[in-house]
C-alpha cells in the first residue's frame, strides 16, 4: 500500500493548535517518528510509518492534512514539490497537432507544463538531490529521454501562454502594442490585432487592461513567437463564446506547423481544438497521474464516465450524463412574468422583450460581452433601475453577481452564519462543492476558483424566489462546473422555484438550461434580450449567429462542435439545423 501524507502549510496554525496532529497519532504515542517537527516549525508525517488511520486528518481543527491511500504502486513521480507535498505522476508529451489536457484543478496540469518548459526540473521524487541531466534521463523511457535530451540542448523553442495572465502586469511595463511589437517574430501583428479585436486597446497600459482584455493580448503574444512547440495554459477564460470560438481556431491553426499543448476546462471547445488528449486524475493538492495518450473523442468520454478502460481504473464514483435530445418545455404554472425594459447610457441602450417563467424553471443567458446580460440580471435583482419599465416584483431575489467583493477579516464559515440559509441546501451545496476545507480561511486568502464557489453555495442556500447567477463556471474546473449544473438542477427543481443564469460555458448551459435567452446587439453600443425560447430552437439562433453547428455524441449525449466544413457541418447548415437532431 501507497501512502501520501499531505500538509498544507498556508492553512496550518501549528502555534495555535500546539500540533493537534503530534498529539493524536497513535505512532507517536507508542513512541515512533511518525509526527516530527521540521526546522522551520510545521510538523511532518513519514509516509513510511504512517499507517493511514486518518486520526490526524480529524483533528486538525483547519483541516490541512489529507492522508492518501493508494491501491496500488505507481512507480516513481516524475516531480515532487517537497516533503509532505504535491507530487506528479507521469507526463504528457506533445505530438503532432493539437494535445488536450483535461481533469480538475490541483492535480498537476499547469505543473506539467512547467516541466515540459525547464521552468522546473524533473526529480522524480527525491527533492532533496542535486539532479544532473544524465539522473533526470536514467529514470525515463525513450520517448521521454527523446524530448528532454533536446531541451537540455536546446533544440526546442517554446512558446508559453500562463494560466495566470495577470502576472505579465509585474513583468511588463508598457502599452499593449510595446509588447504585440516586441514578440512579432512572424511579421503577421496587423492580422492577429484583427483577429483578435485588440486595435482599441493597443494605446492602452498593459496595466490597465481588463481580465479578458489581458487575455487576448496574452494569447496573441504567445501566437506571434516562432516555435516547435505552444502551451496554453487556460486561455479561454475571461473570454466570450464568440471570442472563445475564433480563438481556439486561430490556436489550432498553429498545429499545421508546430505542436500544441492546451490545458481548457471548457469541454466543448477543448473537444473541437484537440487532436487527442490526455485524462489527469487524483486529489487536489496532493497527487496527480497522467494517463495514457487516448483520442479525443474517446478519452472525453471516459474523463466524463470517471473510469479509464484501458487502465482499468475509476477515479470517480458517478458518471457525469447528458439528455439524448433537448428536452421539452417545462409545463406547469408560470412562477411569474417580467415587462419590456430599457436602460439608457451614455453611448450604450439596452432593451429586453417581456417574458414568462415557470416554476422549477432555469433560464440561461447566452450572448458576446457588453450586450447587456450582466445588466438585465441587475435589474431583475434590483441592483440596477431601468429607465422604462421597472418590475416592482415583489418576489425574493437571491444574486450572485459576475465580479464578487470580499471583505476583509471574515472566515468563510462567519459569512455562512450570518446569512439566513436552508440548512437542507446548504449541506449538499458544502458537500458536493467541497467547501469544507475552506470554512477556516479568510475570504481574502481565497483564490478565484475557491470564492466562486463559496459565493455559489451562498446563493443557492438562500431561501428565495429567483435565484440569480452571472458567470458561475468563471475559475472553476470541469468537474466542479458539472457538479454545479447537476446540483443547481435538483435544488431549483425540487422547490418549485426559477432561475436565470448567464455563462459562457455550452456544455454547462446545456446541461442547466430549460430554456434559452438569446442577447443580440454591437458590444458597448447597443444589446437587446429576446424572451425565452425552448432550448432547440434558442440554441439554433445563437450557433447560427456563431456560425458552427453542434451534434450529440452517440455515446455519452454531451454536445460536440462540429469541424467547419466537415460532412455534418454542411448537412446541418444546409437544413438550418445548428444545434444537435433528435
Amino acid at each position: 500500500m501507497v501512502r501520501i501524507a499531505i500538509i498544507d502549510k498556508d492553512k496550518c496554525q501549528h502555534e495555535k493548535c500546539g500540533y493537534a496532529c503530534k498529539q493524536a497519532c497513535p505512532g507517536v504515542r507508542m513512541g515512533d517518528e511518525t509526527v516530527t517537527i521540521g526546522e522551520d516549525g510545521y510538523p511532518i508525517i513519514s509516509e513510511l510509518l504512517c499507517t493511514g488511520c486518518g486520526i490526524c486528518v480529524k483533528r486538525c481543527p483547519v483541516q490541512c492534512i489529507k492522508i492518501i491511500n493508494l491501491k496500488e504502486e505507481r512507480g516513481k513521480p516524475i516531480y515532487q514539490y517537497g516533503i509532505n507535498s504535491f507530487r506528479l505522476y507521469g507526463l504528457p508529451l506533445p505530438r503532432a497537432g493539437v494535445t488536450g489536457l483535461v481533469g480538475k484543478n490541483g492535480i498537476g496540469k499547469s505543473t506539467a507544463l512547467k516541466i515540459l518548459a525547464g521552468q522546473i526540473q524533473p526529480n522524480h521524487g527525491d527533492y532533496s538531490k542535486k539532479w544532473t541531466h544524465d539522473d533526470i534521463l536514467n529514470d525515463m523511457n525513450i520517448i521521454e529521454q527523446a524530448y528532454f535530451t533536446k531541451l537540455n540542448n536546446n533544440e526546442i523553442n517554446i512558446s508559453i501562454k500562463p494560466q495566470h495572465v495577470d502576472l505579465i502586469r509585474d513583468v511588463f511595463d508598457g502599452k499593449v502594442k510595446d509588447l504585440l511589437i516586441k514578440t512579432d517574430e512572424k511579421n503577421m501583428l496587423n492580422k492577429i490585432i484583427d483577429d483578435f479585436e485588440l486595435s482599441q486597446i493597443l494605446e492602452r497600459d498593459i496595466k490597465q487592461l481588463s481580465g479578458g482584455e489581458l487575455q487576448r493580448v496574452a494569447i496573441a503574444a504567445a501566437y506571434l513567437k516562432k516555435a516547435e512547440l505552444y502551451y496554453f495554459d487556460e486561455p479561454l477564460s475571461y473570454l466570450d463564446i464568440e471570442q472563445r470560438i475564433k480563438i481556439t481556431k486561430r490556436i489550432k491553426s498553429l498545429a499545421k506547423d508546430s505542436d500544441v499543448i492546451v490545458i481548457e476546462h471548457d469541454l466543448a471547445l477543448l473537444d473541437y481544438l484537440s487532436d487527442q488528449i490526455y485524462i489527469f486524475y487524483g486529489t487536489e493538492n496532493a497527487y496527480g497521474v497522467t494517463s495514457s495518450i487516448k483520442p479525443v473523442r474517446n478519452g472525453i468520454n471516459e474523463y466524463l464516465d470517471g473510469y479509464l478502460k484501458d487502465d482499468n481504473i475509476r477515479f470517480r464514483e458517478n458518471a457525469i450524463t447528458f439528455q439524448s435530445k433537448a428536452e421539452e418545455n417545462k409545463r406547469g404554472n408560470i412562477y411569474f412574468s417580467y415587462i419590456e425594459m430599457t436602460k439608457e447610457f451614455d453611448g450604450f441602450t439596452f432593451s429586453s422583450e417581456k417574458g414568462e417563467v415557470y416554476e422549477g424553471e432555469i433560464i440561461g443567458i447566452l450572448g458576446r460581452n457588453a450586450i447587456g446580460k450582466s445588466l438585465f440580471i441587475k435589474m431583475l435583482a434590483g441592483v440596477e433601475q431601468p429607465t422604462t419599465g421597472d418590475q416592482g416584483l415583489s418576489l425574493k431575489v437571491a444574486y450572485k453577481p459576475q465580479y464578487i467583493k470580499t471583505e476583509e477579516n471574515v472566515i468563510v464559515e462567519q459569512l455562512f452564519r450570518s446569512k439566513q440559509l436552508d440548512d437542507f441546501t446548504f449541506k449538499e451545496c458544502v458537500k458536493k462543492l467541497n467547501i469544507s476545507q475552506l470554512m477556516m480561511r479568510e475570504l481574502t486568502e481565497l483564490s478565484g476558483g475557491e470564492l466562486q464557489r463559496v459565493a455559489i453555495v451562498l446563493t443557492l442556500s438562500q431561501e428565495a424566489d429567483v435565484y440569480l447567477f452571472d458567470e458561475p463556471s468563471a475559475f472553476l474546473d470541469t468537474e466542479q462546473r458539472l457538479h454545479f449544473a447537476n446540483l443547481l438542477r435538483d435544488v431549483i427543481s425540487r422547490n418549485k422555484k426559477s432561475c436565470f443564469v448567464v455563462d459562457h460555458d455550452i456544455i454547462m448551459m446545456d446541461l442547466i438550461a430549460n430554456r434559452l435567452m438569446i442577447f443580440e446587439g454591437e458590444g458597448s453600443v447597443k444589446g437587446h434580450a429576446n424572451a425565452p425560447v425552448n432550448k432547440k430552437k434558442g440554441m439554433n439562433r445563437f450557433l447560427k449567429n456563431m456560425n458552427i453547428t453542434m451534434r450529440r455524441d452517440k455515446d455519452s449525449h454531451r454536445p460536440r462542435i462540429n469541424k467547419t466544413d466537415s460532412a455534418k457541418d454542411k448537412e446541418m447548415k444546409s437544413k438550418g439545423q445548428y444545434y444537435y437532431s433528435d
